[in-house]
């Protein structure tokens, strides 16, 4: 595969908006294979902004042998430097994971949010979806997005999803998780806990608007391509071209 096909997106991006972040709960609901689905009605978590977080860390068996507690999310001041990391041919290698957001609107506009691009959304119109940096540290990064549940009838379907932004597949290196902070209700978490040496990306998880519900399904599913294979397992319909993410 050429270089240039790790750099994609024909899309074009939105004007921005302000937003707040929902409070973080106190409890978790975990999802797992077994336990697939939450709904957001029944945890009472349809107002104010859904908050989805990607934080990783390195596994510690690939960093030298090192019992080294590495990676963002230890380590919250190196929280937008990439990880280096020994890679299958020996040598070191940036590892940045990046999340975006497929969607489908109730109007049948598709469309992605995802730092490639700087395809960054607005959260007070549509998609009512928005890419963030963590404000706290007061620095960009790919791993904060935004969804605005007041806007949730103009909403009908989401796919988060992960990806990495260079050539060199890591996720079997990285403890990588996905962590949902709704205005209401308990936090919701989803482990990237396969081994998948070869992926570039990773469908984490979906939304879909059923009459009114919310639901939140863990998928986890490995791909070794980008966007436009996940695009196709999940029936998109979109043109992708090629893009690249702002550096700050």
């Amino acid at each position: 595969m050429g270089v240039g096909m790790a750099f994609w997106d024909g899309l074009f991006p939105r004007r921005a908006a302000q937003f707040e972040s929902g409070n973080s709960a106190t409890n978790s609901i975990v999802l797992s294979k077994r336990n697939a689905t939450v709904s957001l009605n029944k945890q009472g978590a349809l107002s104010g902004n859904l908050r989805v977080n990607l934080s990783w860390r390195m596994r510690t068996s690939d960093i030298g042998g090192r019992s080294r507690q590495s990676g963002r999310l230890l380590r919250p001041l190196k929280l937008f430097k990439p990880e280096v990391v020994q890679a299958h041919t020996q040598g070191m290698v940036n590892v940045d994971l990046d999340l975006g957001c497929m969607y489908e609107l109730a109007d049948g506009t598709r469309g992605v949010v995802q730092p490639l691009g700087n395809l960054i959304g607005d959260l007070n119109a549509a998609p009512y979806i928005r890419l963030s940096g963590d404000d706290r540290f007061g620095a960009p990064s790919g791993e904060t997005v935004y969804v605005n549940l007041d806007k949730r009838d103009e909403i009908k379907r989401l796919l988060f999803f992960v990806y990495i932004y260079d050539q060199t597949p890591a996720f079997d290196r990285t403890h990588a998780k996905v962590t949902l902070y709704p205005g209401n209700g308990p936090r919701i978490e989803i482990e990237l806990d396969e081994r998948a040496p070869q992926a570039r990306s990773c469908a984490v998880f979906t939304v879909d608007n059923t009459k009114g519900e919310l639901v939140v399904r863990r998928e986890v599913k490995f791909v070794y391509g980008f966007q436009s294979e996940l695009d196709r397992m999940y029936g998109f319909g979109m043109q992708w071209g090629r893009g690249y993410k702002t550096r700050a």
